[in-house]
């Protein structure tokens, strides 16, 4: 186990408390244990503070969870969401291997990547963006082409080839 940089610990606990029911401090240090993270309950409460984390009630769930206020617990960008900024920024989408380069006007790349985000999509591994590019990171198992292609539908593009890689999510939290 090992200390690590607040940033990355607080990037880590906002993930953690987006994939789990967390319902207490003591819980959420056992998580980073499993993560190889050391943090005393003390420096958990200071980053939930910092993270503006509440305790929230979640449908299904008996007792109140902890949630941050910016990524809640159960919510995902809704995929017409997702489709309409995709469909008003992507001007171009281009793929290599498991990256998938999407261009956007200048300007707007920060949009379509925090929509990408948040969407949860599956395949994505994350995204980086620039002033209108933005480098989307496919898992290995959609690959680069695949995901172009669920990303170009998504954004309304229309494809005929028969390989178009994963399905467009009809409804939220279909991934």
């Amino acid at each position: 186990m090992s200390r690590v940089a607040k940033g990355r610990r607080q990037h880590l606990i906002a993930r953690l408390l987006a994939d789990n029911a967390v319902t207490s401090q003591s819980q959420l240090v056992g998580l980073l244990v499993e993560e190889g993270v050391d943090a005393t309950q003390a420096t958990i409460s200071r980053d939930l503070e910092e993270l503006g984390a509440l305790k929230v009630r979640m449908p299904g769930v008996d007792h109140p969870v902890y949630a941050v206020a910016e990524l809640p617990q159960a919510q995902q960008t809704p995929i017409e969401h997702l489709r309409r900024v995709l469909g008003e920024w992507v001007v171009e989408i281009s793929s290599s291997a498991n990256l998938v380069v999407v261009r956007t006007p200048p300007g707007s790349a920060h949009v379509v990547a925090s929509a990408l985000d948040r969407s949860r999509l599956d395949g994505v591994v994350g995204t980086v963006a620039g002033d209108d590019t933005v480098l989307v990171v496919a898992d290995e198992d959609a690959g680069g082409a695949a995901l172009a292609g669920l990303i170009g539908r998504l954004a309304g593009r229309s494809q005929s080839s028969a390989s178009q890689g994963p399905a467009v999510p009809e409804e939220e939290g279909e991934r």
